[in-house]
């Protein structure tokens, strides 16, 4: 039954009521400074504790009368009042999502309604399952992605799910429609896109020459710009002739080198001129005579160049002329305020794909975020990062949590650090640059100190055009391509995603995946990285299977298989053999991959190659956790291998170099001081024993 929540007067029992009384506020607000139920709108950025995100407005006067107070019911128990039973308390951008939904739907209601049905609502209680039909058709017709559909028939639901705090309110449960739930994709399922890898190669290769070579000449000029734009100029008449002599000096200067004016429309910048001596640019202006003498004779630049030498190299020639302060269409010159922000791409690209962080993640990274390990000779064996996680937390204003990264996303950190000016805390602040003359897009944050997400989305696409045009300009192929002829939109969420790609077509590395995104299960991580409904796990190990079969071609063009050793070594030199004959078509070898990735799953030898062991897989004689494909064909897990042990073993060449390189690495580790602990010596011991013995078995003396 609905709760009685207004009285005669029209008033409403929660007019009085602070919508943000249950959510911590930010540092700086008190609760009576907030808005309560009564305002038709709600700043809600005092509880937004994530410092990358905007701030959030509900403008509840948007929504048609009729239908108002029931908006603000709805939202109102979101984010302060009383939940219904079994439901927790959303985020903050989780309720602008559903605030979107609802203003989208109850418009609806208010105006298009009557053009579908026939009828125009009075309440809630009145729709029936043939209303929410028709509203199903408008979002069909309205909204193109499945996915965007799926967000606003969830906003709809809401008014059914929290119906025990609504004065009006839905009868029923639209999901138990018929047709209601369009998309068919698994509940759970991971339908963000990954990279294609003919975008993500190029793209991380221009990034990490972003990262390890131009970041220097970035930095440089930020700096110069800062020292530049720190000295305050004074704006008395009284400094004309103590000008003079440093404005005559910087004009010999350039008369001397040949090196034009500092440009901007094609005049003089006496702006540049007055800060590089220090005066007034009404001081200098008084000498505009010979300012204009001097431009006779060494011409004016295209843009106000930041004097700093380039130093980054790329064909053994600076990769740009000089880095200007203005906009400019000037390529060779590109200003400072977007280098910037393509700097701040490619570090982000940098440390998304080499730490699976979420978004959220990475903007909370602060200095000194990174540590490192070190062995006893001082190398450096791990790299960690300290950020806060958000997702799956109960507290929201995150906890601390530690990811271990690799070198490139050190570097990137590390140039990140040295770029951000002193006092700036947040590695992916909103520089100066965000907002200035020339930069991607225009950021007004108050409330908080990161980038927006979609300010990075619009700096990864455009560090995509950069190159591109960069390419175009200095006639280099290692441009990105289009995918399907259209340019590939690159969003942040892409970059798990693609992680989580590249990390599952390794052996093991479900399990590894579940340890780097933090998931309690490796079922988790698949759902991430994509459950076999979703095609992830079959394109996965169709991979596999592709790049095992040019591995078992070139074992079999070099007769590799002919000189096997180890208790199954007969068995694989005779599967490979069969397998070079299907191979070979009128004496040409298949080098197609369509027509080796269908040979490999028409007559596949089950040969696994690895590191210490060749596995010629039999299904009853293996001892390892066997599992089963996509096909539902049996395959081993060569991470519960047991080489010694196992039947369905065969050494080549690299595999006896690998077990004997083994037992020199376990000697070593028994000879240092101090000593291991005696159960770790022993089982050490164990492990050389039973390696030696093994290869005395099966390695003939000639090999």
């Amino acid at each position: 039954m609905a709760a009685t929540l207004t009285n005669p007067a029209g008033q409403h029992r929660f007019d009085d009521r602070f919508v943000l009384a249950q959510r911590p506020l930010l540092a700086g607000y008190r609760l009576e400074q907030t808005n309560r139920f009564r305002d038709d709108v709600w700043q809600l950025g005092p509880a937004n504790l994530q410092a990358h995100t905007r701030s959030v407005v509900v403008n509840l006067a948007l929504i048609p009368d009729p239908w108002r107070v029931v908006a603000k019911e709805l939202l109102f128990a979101m984010l302060s009042g009383d939940l219904p039973p079994g439901e927790e308390r959303p985020t903050i951008s989780t309720v602008r999502t559903r605030y979107t939904e609802l203003k989208r739907f109850m418009i609806w209601l208010d105006t298009g309604a009557a053009a579908s049905t026939g009828r125009r609502p009075a309440s809630l209680r009145e729709l029936v399952g043939a209303d929410l039909q028709s509203y199903q058709k408008h979002l069909i017709v309205t909204l193109k992605s499945p996915d965007y559909r799926d967000i606003a028939r969830g906003g709809v639901r809401m008014l059914w799910r929290y119906r025990s705090a609504l004065s009006d309110h839905l009868t029923f449960d639209p999901a138990n429609l018929d047709g209601w739930c369009e998309n068919n994709r698994r509940r759970g399922e991971n339908s963000t896109n990954r990279i294609p890898e003919q975008v993500h190669g190029p793209f991380m290769v221009w990034a990490m020459r972003f990262v390890d070579d131009f970041s220097a000449d970035i930095i440089a000029a930020a700096d110069k710009w800062r020292i530049l734009r720190s000295q305050a100029a004074p704006t008395t008449p009284a400094r004309r002739g103590a000008v003079r002599d440093p404005l005559r000096q910087l004009l010999a200067d350039h008369i001397a080198k040949g090196q034009p004016l500092p440009g901007y429309r094609g005049k003089p910048n006496i702006l540049a001129l007055s800060r590089l001596i220090g005066g007034s640019q009404r001081a200098v202006r008084y000498w505009l005579d010979e300012i204009e003498a001097a431009a006779t004779v060494v011409g004016v630049d295209n843009y106000t160049r930041i004097d700093i030498p380039i130093t980054a190299r790329i064909d053994d020639q600076p990769w740009i002329e000089a880095i200007a302060t203005d906009v400019t269409g000037y390529k060779a010159a590109p200003n400072l305020a977007k280098l910037v922000n393509l700097l701040l791409a490619a570090a982000y690209a940098a440390i998304a794909f080499q730490s699976g962080m979420r978004d959220c993640e990475i903007k909370h990274l602060r200095r000194n975020c990174l540590s490192v390990q070190r062995d006893a000779t001082g190398r450096i064996y791990r790299y960690k990062v300290t950020s806060l996680a958000f997702k799956g937390e109960t507290d929201p204003n995150g906890v601390r949590a530690t990811w271990i990264v690799g070198a490139p996303a050190a570097r990137a950190i590390g140039v990140l650090e040295q770029l951000q000016p002193a006092g700036t805390d947040y590695l992916f602040a909103a520089t100066e640059f965000i907002g200035g003359s020339g930069s991607v897009s225009r950021i007004k944050n108050p409330e908080n100190h990161a980038l927006l997400t979609v300010t990075t989305n619009d700096h990864l696409n455009c560090f995509v055009t950069w190159i591109n045009e960069y390419c175009t300009t200095h006639q280099r192929n290692d441009f990105i391509p289009t995918v399907n002829g259209t340019s590939w939109r690159i969003t942040t969420r892409q970059w798990r995603r693609t992680l989580a790609w590249f990390i599952a077509r390794r052996p093991g590395g479900s399990i590894a995946g579940a340890i780097a995104f933090r998931h309690l299960s490796i079922q988790m991580f698949e759902g991430y990285a994509g459950t076999s409904d979703s095609g992830f796990r079959a394109e996965v190990e169709s991979e596999q299977a592709l790049a095992r079969g040019e591995h078992l071609l070139a074992m079999i063009d070099q007769h590799e298989h002919t000189n096997l050793a180890g208790p199954a070594a007969e068995e694989a030199a005779q599967r490979l053999e069969g397998f070079a004959d299907r191979t070979h078509f009128q004496g040409k070898v298949i080098t197609d991959e369509h027509r080796l990735r269908r040979l490999m799953t028409r007559d596949d030898p089950a040969v696994y190659p690895g590191k210490y062991v060749t596995c010629v897989h039999t299904h009853a004689t293996a001892l390892c956790q066997q599992r089963r494909d996509h096909g539902n064909k049996l395959r081993p897990d060569i991470a519960t291998c047991k080489p010694l042990a196992c039947r369905n073993v065969a050494l080549t060449r690299d595999n006896i170099v690998n077990l004997r390189l083994e037992i020199t690495r376990i000697a070593d580790e028994l000879d240092t001081r101090p000593l291991l602990p005696p159960l770790l010596r022993h089982q050490l011991q164990a492990r050389r024993d039973d390696i030696k013995a093994f290869l005395d078995r099966h390695t003939p003396e000639s090999t």
